[in-house]
């Protein structure tokens, strides 16, 4: 199984993310792993930092002559902006030059100073903050890339901004990420893009901030990952677990979820026909893909499909959130802390991550391997028997 562990605060010196069990022999380059971080950083309704903030990656162990030796990889990620915060975040003992009292409304300020006995919500905002998913971001690119040598991609887009959504129908293929982030918005119908854009406009022109939904689809996934037998090995939990752990995440829904909900069974459901061509769910498709390509709790072959909804960002360009100053007990308002309008271009990519972290995890325990080699053996096995009929598979 793979498992990841980031550190590190948002304005600190650096982020830093280790990554254990990944199999030794994949190609991997700080260049790759820039390239995925680059695409979290644009987005239209991002704030002056993520402009001008570049991350300055480095490999610190796992990896030589461009390929992992099955040990853990630790990645860093220093912060451009490490001068400015070396006094107030330093490491050292000492007092910052001011203490945030108060807290903002929809962010982890109050119930994080109340938990660990913080007078000052610094001590908690700097790591509830999203720069966070810069780690898991690094972490993901590496988990893509093992996936690639099964033949999985992994996309995004923004399927809502506020209130202007795209259709369901309209998804981006397996292909089409470069399409998809050549949108200001990453959304992949260009007249919707045109429409968030305005939405957006609106938001920024009275200081206020959007939500919005990602959703992100997983190509070429073999049928069988995951598994039924216990609670913590369904597929759908593990996504949505993953999922919902992305800050300001408020719901993960699973191919049609919420509308399934609403229907009967007769039209919920996905009907099976024989399909000889598809290989990865073993000889069968579904003719659609309302389960999002998942069934209990196992992958189906089918795509992989969740939507991600994030809810407004808890700091406005303009001070209307009522709070009170956890010292004086005084109403006042939350303080400003930056200046993004939205991040859902930005969730899209995150979310891409962590399916990927996910979908690699589980594929690694389904074929295991020490390199990257036997992982491709093991998995090509699984797939060339897939299609037996299960007597035939049982060996009667």
């Amino acid at each position: 199984m793979l498992r990841f562990l980031t550190a590190g605060e948002s304005h600190g010196p650096a982020l830093t993310v280790i990554v254990e069990g990944l199999p030794a022999g994949l190609p991997i380059t700080e260049e790759q792993i820039g390239d995925e971080l680059a695409r979290r950083r644009l987005g239209y309704g991002r704030g002056p930092r993520m402009r001008f903030e570049r991350d300055e990656i480095k490999i610190l162990g796992g990896v030589r002559h461009g390929r992992t030796l099955g040990s853990p990889v630790a990645i860093e990620i220093l912060n451009s902006e490490w001068p400015k915060w070396e006094t107030e975040m330093s490491a050292a003992p000492g007092s910052p030059s001011k203490k945030l009292t108060q807290p903002r409304p929809g962010h982890a300020d109050l119930v994080g100073m109340q938990k660990y006995g913080f007078d000052d919500a610094r001590d908690v905002l700097e790591r509830a903050s999203a720069r966070e998913t810069a780690a898991r971001v690094a972490a993901g690119a590496l988990a893509k890339a093992l996936l690639g040598h099964l033949g999985i991609a992994i996309v995004s887009h923004v399927a809502r901004i506020g209130a202007v959504a795209t259709s369901h129908d309209h998804r981006p293929g397996p292909n089409d990420l470069n399409v998809v982030d050549d949108s200001e918005v990453r959304c992949f119908d260009p007249a919707t893009s045109e429409a968030m854009i305005a939405e957006i406009k609106a938001a920024a022109k009275e200081g206020d901030s959007l939500g919005g939904v990602a959703e992100v689809i997983a190509y070429g996934v073999p049928a069988g990952l995951g598994s039924h037998v216990h609670w913590d090995r369904k597929m759908d939990g593990l996504l949505a677990g993953a999922l919902m752990s992305i800050q300001a995440v408020k719901a993960v829904e699973i191919g049609d979820g919420a509308e399934q909900a609403t229907q009967r069974g007769s039209v919920a459901h996905d009907a099976i026909a024989v399909d000889e061509e598809n290989a990865k769910s073993g000889g069968f498709s579904r003719r659609t893909d309302h389960a999002g390509g998942l069934e209990g709790g196992m992958t189906s072959g089918a795509p992989l499909i969740a939507r991600v909804s994030m809810k407004p960002l808890a700091s406005l360009n303009r001070p209307v959130l009522e709070t009170v100053d956890v010292n004086t007990k005084e109403s006042t308002v939350s303080f400003k802390e930056r200046t993004d309008v939205t991040a859902v271009p930005a969730l899209g990519v995150v979310a891409e991550a962590m399916t990927a972290l996910v979908l690699a995890s589980e594929a690694l325990r389904k074929f295991g391997g020490d390199s990257v080699a036997e992982f491709v053996r093991n998995a090509d096995a699984y797939i060339a028997h897939l299609g037996e009929t299960p007597s035939r598979a049982l060996g009667v």
